[in-house]
């Protein structure tokens, strides 16, 4: 990755997006060295401009921003950061710093199926120890698709009772190792989306 920081007298500024709910969340600048830093550690680390010196986003607060991309827009003059925000990103308070909620429960239904899919390929390929959805990844393909049927037997059997809970979770249970499944085999949920558009067009 090729930075011009001459055209800023040795800055670019840099936009900082979560890499699950694609929420714009900050602007900072960095130097070669802070995103050299960035690039090591593996922690959004910036230039202040105000102290003329490098700052480690969430040194302070604890609320760091963990490296899940970095890319640079057309003129490699700016730089683009998806991270993983580990609590509000604002000194305000603020989930960011445009006054914006970066809070999954205020998505709609579609936004959060997308978001439930975002996290879950974030899982595979950034595993965390406990994690239920990486305990299923571990288990590998067979397994997961074993998972999807049981799941699905288990919604036939309450779709036979009255008990509009018990379907729910059920329901919820199909939905998300289905998501599981998808991501296990490197497909996205948009890409069954086309085919339910196509089909709705005959």
């Amino acid at each position: 990755m090729q930075v011009d920081f001459n055209k800023g007298n040795g800055l670019v500024p840099v936009i900082v997006q979560d890499a699950v709910t694609r929420r714009v969340l900050m602007l900072g600048y960095m130097n070669e060295e802070a995103l050299t830093i960035t690039q090591e550690r593996g922690l959004v680390t910036f230039y202040s401009r105000s102290r003329q010196k490098l700052w480690t986003k969430g040194e302070t607060s604890g609320n760091y921003l963990t490296v899940r991309d970095i890319a640079t827009d057309c003129d490699n003059d700016t730089i683009l950061i998806k991270a993983i925000p580990s609590g509000p990103v604002c000194h305000t308070g603020s989930d960011t710093c445009f006054d914006e909620a970066n809070n999954p429960s205020l998505m709609t239904s579609s936004e959060f199926l997308f978001y439930l899919e975002e996290v879950i390929f974030d899982r595979r390929e950034h595993p965390i120890e406990g994690s239920y959805t990486n305990h299923l990844f571990s288990r590998g393909i067979n397994k997961i698709a074993q998972k999807v049927g049981e799941e699905a037997v288990e919604l036939v059997i309450e779709a036979m009772d009255d008990n509009k809970p018990l379907f729910l979770g059920e329901a919820a249970d199909v939905i998300y190792h289905m998501l599981v499944l998808l991501a296990q085999k490197n497909v996205h949920l948009e890409e069954v989306v086309e085919v339910l558009k196509r089909r709705h067009s005959r």
